[in-house]
């Protein structure tokens, strides 16, 4: 997640030329066409390149000002810091410090995905026509979500999760 990144990418779009495709407060006056050939402004290879795509929408005051808590940034601090000493101890020796730095032999050697894993990520690259590249920043980001959660090896909810993390390939594609 954190890690997997690059430093700088970050970028934002409407995701349509109104720019209210999606907001529930507004309505869209586009086309499903014009959603779709705007969308298609940004080039597959470029979206490759970039780990993580996620929709943000606008949200109420209300929900703003809610008094309930979700993730403490000292709980998320802490939580990083346990994935980057799993990733530091992973591969030291490989010369490389974080999962977003691993090449097809690091994904090979610390990436094992079991049957489910396999399935749920076969079904978004062949439902979305991802690309290879799509299909090594999906693997990293899960590895990096497993790491946060402490586990040892990448479980199915964390492939599931990372290709959620995918919403301009799924946009695209819809």
């Amino acid at each position: 997640m954190l890690d997997a990144c690059p430093v700088g990418v970050q970028f934002s779009t409407y995701p349509c030329p109104c720019g209210f495709f999606g907001d529930t407060r507004r309505e869209c006056h586009c086309s499903p066409r014009q959603v779709q050939q705007y969308l298609s402004r940004i080039s597959g290879p470029l979206l490759d390149r970039i780990d993580i795509h996620i929709e943000v929408p606008a949200i109420a005051y209300r929900n703003l000002a809610d008094k309930v808590e979700g993730t403490s940034s000292a709980e998320m601090k802490d939580s990083v810091a346990k994935a980057r000493l799993a990733q530091a101890k992973r591969f030291k020796g490989d010369g490389i410090a974080t999962n977003s730095h691993m090449s097809a032999k690091h994904l090979k050697k610390y990436c094992h995905l079991d049957d489910e894993s396999e399935t749920l990520i076969k079904q978004a690259i062949d439902e979305l026509g991802l690309s290879a590249r799509a299909y090594s920043r999906i693997i990293k980001v899960a590895r990096t979500i497993s790491d946060m959660d402490g586990a040892e090896i990448i479980l199915p909810q964390h492939i599931s999760e990372a290709i959620q993390y995918r919403s301009l390939d799924r946009s695209r594609f819809a």
